[in-house]
């Protein structure tokens, strides 16, 4: 790694999602002078979502893009240093903590806040990315609005896919649920209240060979994997509900983790570990994942860390 440039901060944000940006604005407001780094997405998981219509202060909705360059401008405004560039790896070994933006500039910072979000995890298919945002979603909570008193399809077998059907199932005629094995993952009280609710509809033994629209979704191919039978489902949403990966690998080694990779923070707080590091939104939250959340928990992060730089003296 070179250490060609190096530069110190008060006060870095990695990544720039709701939880990202607010953390922004909320330590500029404390004279931190923080500097962010935008990451391999700016604004998010919210860039690649149409309509929002569930984020307090928007009473007609907004598209997801565009609320992520308000949240920007407001924190540019404040007067957030917002750079374009991904974190490749850090040493949190000693203070200050040092950070590798594009494997060649060195961050040296006394405090961190980690808002690097989550990414959904896709089945891989051409026709789901191209319809994404028109018709596929990986957040029935988010988009379930939309498909009102229309048939859907969702696929997924744990929990989390339990919870999105029973949730599209209270504003759907239909939720079809495509399940790979002839079992769900789910637990047994989630997995009774999915097969106790009619309008569900179970595939089992199935994958979706194709999602089917020009414009936005149409239908879908399922094919059975055990006649190699296809069956195409005329539905309006498709929702993909196998999980999310948390963006954290860099700071695997550093940090403390749950199995999937969450990193874990104090509860009531949003410290690690590791002091003056402090983690906000989806890469430690795998239950709410809202972009409501993840902005109030930007906004405990930088709170935290203006407490422990000014204990620490270093504000």
């Amino acid at each position: 790694m070179s250490t060609a440039t190096i530069e110190k901060v008060s006060c870095l944000i990695i990544g720039s999602g709701p939880a990202g940006y607010t953390a922004a604005i909320y330590a500029s407001r404390a004279n931190l002078s923080p500097l962010l780094y935008q990451g391999i997405q700016p604004g998010g998981q919210l860039t690649i979502t149409t309509e929002v219509e569930n984020y307090p202060g928007y009473p007609d909705g907004i598209q997801g893009p565009e609320m992520m360059v308000h949240f920007e401008q407001q924190a540019r405004r404040m007067g957030a240093d917002i750079r374009y560039g991904l974190a490749t790896s850090v040493d949190l070994s000693a203070q200050p903590y040092r950070v590798w933006i594009d494997e060649e500039k060195e961050i040296h910072a006394d405090a961190v806040i980690i808002a690097t979000g989550a990414s959904a995890k896709w089945l891989g298919l051409e026709s789901e990315q191209r319809l994404n945002g028109h018709g596929v979603s990986a957040c029935a909570v988010c988009d379930g609005f939309f498909f009102r008193n229309k048939e859907v399809a969702i696929v997924g077998a744990g929990d989390t896919a339990a919870e999105e059907a029973l949730y599209l199932s209270k504003l759907c005629t239909t939720v079809h649920m495509i399940v790979r094995k002839g079992q769900m993952r789910a637990s047994k009280v989630m997995q009774d209240r999915v097969l106790a609710t009619p309008n569900i509809r179970m595939y089992w033994n199935s994958e979706t060979d194709e999602v089917l629209g020009a414009q936005r979704v149409e239908a879908v191919r399922i094919r059975n994997n055990q006649t190699n039978e296809t069956t195409e489902i005329p539905v309006s949403g498709f929702f993909v509900a196998i999980g999310h990966q948390p963006n954290s690998d860099i700071f695997k080694g550093w940090l403390d983790m749950d199995e999937a990779g969450y990193i874990q923070t104090i509860p009531g707080t949003s410290k690690t570990n590791i002091e003056g590091v402090f983690a906000a939104g989806d890469v430690q939250d795998k239950i709410y994942r809202q972009a409501v959340t993840a902005a109030g928990s930007g906004c405990m992060a930088a709170l935290d860390a203006e407490r422990y730089l000014g204990a620490k003296g270093l504000h």
